[in-house]
């Protein structure tokens, strides 16, 4: 009997080990029933036989093997499993041990009879190893994908419900800092409640975006005629007043009037600038240049000091991502290092670029490139 064959003709007894290996994987599954147990096993193997039953050409076998097999847009038995095991309890370790645990009771069961040769043998035990890969791939990609939407989720939950009570003392503080007639030590006191709970307002801003581009919605952005050299300004004064012992220089024109979600260049800017003091050297200054060339505003921003490691430079955008130069962490200025990743995003979203340059002896220069029109 061909392995297909005896999958179809003796599927109960192969579920009823998958059935007594799942119950014992988790607490939770000592409570579920058989059906709940089985889940999309049978289907599973059904599929399995039907593609051990299909002739298979060397060129298919390779494309399968590359994980480039065709497949309908329909959600597979093996999708779903995933997602219950996902919303039962189940880990991921859990779920590949049920495909492992299958893939040896249906071989340890299978017992080829005489008239099934060497070459046959070999040829089922091939096919239903790529078949139980396959479902294997497409279990793990699901369970993976919804772990990632339940955490994103989760995140902007969090931080949306975190915005209310921080701004709650953010204001308490600037009123009390507002009486001007607190003792000099309750002002100090005062002053370090009020920039402490600034920062943290801006970890969770950094959040939400952060939950905002891993959930596909990306950045919102609102383009408007604005003053992108009056907006940089504003950016310069506000570091310079946070930063009083560092010196920061701005090079350019008065006006330069463009179209931009003014807020949001204010993240990207501040990102930069702070990314710029928290990594240069103290006694350089920092160099904020705007112009604007062949219909582009070019914004950069440079600093003296260390160079970034060739080896940091291609994942420097990514989220939650930390290079350490000389035991600092080379990320945005937030603790959770999403600073130059959400201002990547916000960039993207003006349809601009970012690039970095950074060499010994000459410093680091983020540059940031907008267009100046946006549809």
């Amino acid at each position: 009997m061909r392995l297909a064959d005896f999958i179809l003709q003796n599927m109960e007894p192969i579920l009823q080990q998958w059935e007594d290996f799942a119950k014992m994987l988790t607490p939770a599954a000592a409570g579920m029933d058989a059906l709940a147990l089985r889940d999309h096993a049978e289907q599973m193997l059904r599929t399995i036989a039907a593609d051990l039953q299909t002739t298979q050409s060397p060129e298919a076998r390779i494309l399968k093997s590359h994980g480039n097999a065709p497949r309908s847009n329909t959600i597979t038995s093996a999708e779903t499993h995933a997602d219950l095991r996902h919303a039962s309890g189940f880990t991921i370790g859990q779920v590949i041990a049920e495909y492992r645990a299958l893939r040896t009771s249906v071989l340890a069961l299978w017992l080829p009879p005489d008239h099934v040769s060497k070459d046959q043998e070999a040829n089922d035990v091939i096919r239903f190893n790529e078949a139980i890969d396959q479902a294997l791939a497409e279990s793990v990609v699901t369970y993976t994908t919804a772990v990632e939407t339940a955490r994103n989720v989760f995140l902007g939950v969090l931080g949306h419900d975190l915005r209310s009570p921080l701004g709650a003392v953010l204001l308490s503080a600037e009123v009390l800092l507002r009486t001007g007639d607190l003792p000099p030590k309750p002002t100090k006191n005062v002053s370090r409640i009020y920039m402490s709970v600034k920062r943290s307002i801006k970890i969770v801003g950094d959040l939400l975006d952060f939950t905002r581009t891993q959930l596909g919605s990306g950045i919102p952005v609102r383009i408007e005629n604005n003053d992108l050299a009056q907006t940089c300004r504003g950016m310069v004064e506000e570091a310079q007043a946070y930063h009083l012992d560092r010196q920061i220089d701005l090079l350019t024109e008065y006006t330069l009037p463009w179209r931009f979600d003014k807020s949001r260049m204010e993240q990207v800017i501040a990102n930069l600038i702070g990314n710029a003091i928290q990594h240069g050297e103290a006694d350089t200054p920092v160099t904020v240049t705007l112009k604007a060339v062949d219909g582009f505003a070019l914004l950069s921003v440079h600093n003296a000091g260390r160079p970034i490691e060739e080896g940091a430079k291609a994942s420097l955008f990514n989220p939650l991502i930390r290079h350490l130069q000389g035991g600092v962490e080379y990320g945005a200025e937030a603790g959770l290092g999403l600073g130059l990743y959400i201002a990547s995003a916000i960039v993207s979203a003006h349809q601009g670029s970012i690039e970095v340059e950074s060499e010994a002896g000459s410093g680091t220069t983020f540059t940031v490139c907008i267009p100046s029109i946006v549809d």
